[in-house]
């Protein structure tokens, strides 16, 4: 049983449960610091994190408890229990990209003296677990699309403007818009996804038009969008989530995701997901990670049981058949499967919507 707020631990002690198998998140305990004194069935809780004094913890250790201390070295809050906004991830932005907790956090997993450290290892790992969670709990029962491309994409081209509209036509067929949470493609379907309308959508194009790329510095590219997410307001429903690693460094954040998990593993980041795409995944043109989600997800297909494929949508006929010949080993790969109805080639993303209404399992709205 994970407890990751005070209401619930409360109540847990209020019944006099047990507490074996319990494992605390992220709590300050010194609220209940007394409660836990009194009692010496402790063997078996874990304590992740949180505040309390050296009483508590010697008692808590002595009593059979398993606890880890607050890691005060690190950038993020290895025991963090929800996923992270964009607001959190660039705070300080106003004094530059590098003072920012992501940035601190990338360059915290790039330490050469920490490679091999296995409490590091143990720190990062647990953060990803609470990062699974976190997505796990606010995806359940919800239909998810994934938009894949590459991070390279500017605003103000066309390119960009076609990935958000894609992102605001699936958000309004009531599906959730995965990306891998990056510049780009990733920024635009997020954008897209997170606008009540097209006219706030067209108008958002033109204002980070001004700021066209990431390179040569992150933080006017970051600043920009961060002022075009307040003016978005407060969204009613999930309509956009950002699936990044620190893994890829160079990618910075993008702030259109309404929530984002961000992952120290990208081989856990990237399994994880695909597996979430429930309604399908559209792939636009893109390079060697475009092409590496393409295949992960081909093989998930490829051997899927009958009933459980999920659409899958190239959408650039020229760069999937002639720059980078995917599409015709997928077609030999389909051959014969149920995956051979569920993928599909196009040119025109307007396409996109109604392929994906024709070719899920499960009806779109």
């Amino acid at each position: 049983m994970e407890i990751e707020d005070l209401a619930t631990l409360t109540a847990l002690l209020d019944e006099g449960r047990s507490l074996h198998g319990v494992r605390v998140q992220g709590i300050d305990l010194d609220l209940c610091a007394d409660r836990l004194l009194a009692r010496s069935d402790l063997h078996g809780l874990v304590v992740l994190g949180g505040a309390m004094g050296p009483p508590l913890v010697r008692h808590l250790v002595g009593a059979g408890a398993v606890v880890f201390p607050t890691v005060h070295d690190s950038p993020v809050d290895v025991y963090r229990s929800r996923l992270y906004s964009p607001e959190e991830l660039y705070a300080g932005i106003e004094r530059g990209y590098d003072e920012t907790p992501d940035a601190l956090a990338y360059a915290w997993s790039q330490d050469a003296s920490l490679v091999g450290d296995p409490y590091v290892a143990v720190l990062r790992s647990l953060h990803d677990d609470s990062m699974e969670d976190a997505l796990d709990d606010l995806l359940a029962d919800r239909r998810v699309v994934g938009i894949m491309g590459g991070h390279g994409v500017d605003r103000g081209t066309a390119r960009y403007a076609e990935a958000a509209r894609l992102g605001r036509a699936l958000a309004a067929y009531g599906l959730v818009v995965a990306t891998g949470g990056g510049p780009g493609a990733m920024e635009a379907a997020n954008l897209g996804a997170a606008c009540p309308d097209d006219a706030t959508l067209e108008a958002a194009l033109r204002r980070l038009a001004t700021v066209p790329s990431f390179r040569p510095e992150v933080s006017p590219w970051a600043r920009v969008a961060l002022e075009v997410r307040d003016g978005l307001g407060a969204p009613d429903a999930v309509t956009s989530i950002g699936i990044p690693t620190w893994f890829y460094g160079h990618e910075p954040p993008n702030a259109f995701a309404q929530a984002i998990a961000k992952f120290f593993s990208n081989a856990l980041r990237e399994d994880l997901l695909l597996a979430r795409c429930t309604a399908g995944v559209v792939v636009l043109p893109g390079a060697a990670g475009t092409v590496q989600e393409v295949f992960q997800l081909t093989t998930r297909l490829y051997y899927a049981a009958e009933g459980e494929t999920v659409p899958l949508v190239l959408v650039g006929r020229e760069h999937w058949t002639q720059t980078l010949p995917v599409w015709p080993l997928l077609q030999a790969l389909g051959e014969g499967r149920e995956m051979g109805d569920r993928i599909h080639l196009v040119d025109d993303i307007a396409d996109v919507p109604e392929l994906l209404r024709e070719s899920s399992t499960t009806p779109l709205r």
